[in-house]
């Protein structure tokens, strides 16, 4: 499954620039080794490739089971079918997802941060309006290989980012930009929460340096501190790659991007450095030419049960 994320991946970069549309849904999910409910709820970004093909990038929360606790990643590829004047689309998808799971253990012993790539299968209809706001029920099932299976029904609203040229979900080309990003500096502070129990709750802070390489593609070296608590005491420097889409005539740019983090957690070890995954999702707004505002949420993977999710807002400056 992997490879197909790659795959989806690839083609964010490949096909033209299509209009996007966001979509928050939420519901319950259920999984079956025991019988367990749920809330669960979920973003999406979808993108057409054409009248009857389009692929999506989620993040999926999937809620706290007994002794889960399961969100993760997701990239699929979809077919659907317009009706009812194009008010209606009916889509079937299939893809991958990467998953985090903290997992209790039983005899009370600390928890443990477990990740691995599933299997994931979608149904969507959704409804759109004569504005661009649309609504949505999705139901997918998840196959978590090392972890559990679940099945899952949604509901929610969405938006489409640019509007189409007709109603319906878009399948022209909108406005290409040669590159989203030539320089942007951005100072930002906010929240780390370690993600097994205890008191890991911190301020953060982040230092980051942007650069536009091709079309839809940025890089990023920063600074983090990811703040003092009971669990972590951690900082270092990181490095991602990022693909990002202007909206809005470039008013709003969305990205997700990954790279190492070459980070020091001095409640481990003050002397060994440490290259946890950091996997970000990120958005900005332009209040002026050079000015904007950017909010980042970056999920940082370790291999030592110390994973966490940092929550970051500032400003930026890009000349």
């Amino acid at each position: 499954m992997r490879y197909g994320i790659i795959a989806v991946m690839s083609l964010f970069l490949a096909c033209p620039a299509f209009a996007g549309e966001i979509s928050l849904l939420g519901g319950y999910g259920v999984t079956d080794k025991p019988v367990e409910k749920t809330f669960a709820w979920q973003v999406q970004y979808m993108e057409g490739l054409g009248d009857y093909f389009a692929y999506s990038l989620s993040y999926l929360n999937q809620g706290h089971f007994a002794s889960h606790h399961r969100d993760g990643n997701a990239a699929n590829l979809w077919v659907r079918t317009n009706l009812l004047d194009r008010q209606l689309s009916l889509g079937a998808g299939v893809g991958g997802v990467f998953y985090y799971d903290t997992k209790k253990a039983a005899n009370g012993e600390p928890a443990h941060d477990l990740h691995g790539w599933g299997t994931m299968v979608n149904v969507a209809a959704t409804w759109y309006t004569k504005s661009r706001v649309f609504y949505q029920v999705q139901g997918y099932w998840i196959r978590g290989d090392k972890s559990f299976d679940t099945l899952t029904a949604l509901a929610g609203i969405g938006y489409q980012l640019d509007a189409p040229p007709s109603k319906g979900p878009d399948v022209k080309g909108t406005h290409l930009f040669d590159r989203n990003t030539e320089n942007e500096v951005t100072l930002l502070g906010g929240e780390t929460v370690v993600n097994i129990a205890g008191d890991g709750h911190s301020r953060a802070a982040a230092l980051e340096y942007r650069r536009g390489l091709w079309r839809f593609v940025e890089w990023t070296a920063g600074a983090l501190y990811e703040g003092k608590s009971s669990l972590i005491n951690r900082y270092g420097l990181t490095s991602q790659l990022w693909l990002a889409k202007p909206f809005l005539d470039d008013r709003i740019s969305l990205g997700i991007g990954a790279g190492p983090y070459f980070a020091l957690d001095r409640r481990v070890d003050i002397r060994r450095v440490r290259v946890p995954i950091i996997f970000s999702t990120t958005g900005s707004y332009r209040i002026t030419q050079n000015w904007l505002i950017r909010a980042t949420w970056d999920r940082v993977i370790t291999t030592y049960d110390r994973d966490t999710d940092i929550f970051l807002g500032g400003v930026g400056y890009r000349f």
